[in-house]
């Protein structure tokens, strides 16, 4: 889907509100074309202020934030629109709106709010609902999917706007298990097949290392440790990240190892 490669730079960025600290001073390289980052880390630990921060949704105290080597504040909206698409935890109420209605959205960013609607806008509508598996629920109106179906509606949207890199915070947050997994596998799929950047805050860390390839973990605003989910998963380091005794097992049968707290 995208031939260049995508890359983030992160040198010394900060944030807070008022006397509040809630990002501290972060340096991070991340080199995401086909691949899926977790953020991690306890309530409060900075992981969604970091994603808004990727997204130009809040603006840094302080440090330097570059997309493919320019500086993030300097991009046009459409143009970073263009590269990149967010989804927050809660998004906004679509009422009234069709599933293709909703998707259809995506395209803003390459027709503008004049422009018409032409048939490649047309073609990556239908392509993102395929993608998704949304195509039989192009009819049906948004707020009557269920939490599952409505969140794979939401990332249709964004697959249309073709970015190069999907940011989405905690958005398997409010769905039971078996969605949970439909959502990472399906953006599992989406990253690898079609060279697209994943970024994804996860409250769960077996759900990050079952989906991610690289697992980011903060602390109170701190970046504490990056690596593998193999890297990841051992009890002393969840311990650091969770505050708690935690053990890692492999169930017999199996394929990959489980976190649980002792």
């Amino acid at each position: 889907m995208h031939d260049d490669q995508l890359t983030f730079s992160l040198r010394d960025v900060s944030f807070g509100i008022g006397d509040q600290t809630i990002l501290q001073p972060l340096t991070l390289d991340l080199s995401l074309k086909g691949q899926v980052a977790g953020l991690i880390g306890h309530n409060g630990s900075g992981k969604s202020t970091l994603l808004k921060l990727l997204a130009r949704q809040l603006s840094p105290l302080d440090g330097a934030i570059q997309l493919n080597g320019e500086p993030l504040e300097k991009l046009k909206d459409r143009a970073l629109a263009r590269q990149l698409a967010y989804l927050p935890q809660n998004p906004p109420p679509a009422a009234g709106m069709t599933v293709r209605n909703l998707v259809a959205l995506g395209r803003y960013p390459w027709h503008g709010a004049l422009g018409r609607f032409s048939r490649a806008d047309r073609d990556a509508v239908d392509e993102a609902m395929t993608l998704t598996r949304v195509t039989a629920m192009a009819d049906r109106l948004v707020d009557t999917l269920s939490g599952g179906e409505r969140q794979r509606a939401w990332l249709a949207m964004l697959v249309a706007q073709k970015p190069q890199c999907l940011l989405l915070d905690e958005p398997i947050s409010a769905l039971d298990i078996a969605y949970q997994i439909e959502i990472l596998k399906l953006v599992g799929d989406l990253a690898r097949n079609h060279d697209l950047g994943v970024i994804v805050v996860l409250h769960d860390i077996n759900m990050a290392a079952r989906f991610c390839d690289d697992i980011i973990a903060l602390h109170s605003g701190r970046l504490l440790v990056r690596g593998t989910p193999d890297e990841i998963l051992q009890p002393e380091i969840l311990q650091s990240i969770y505050g708690i005794e935690m053990r890692v097992t492999t169930l017999p049968g199996a394929a990959w190892p489980i976190a649980t707290h002792v």
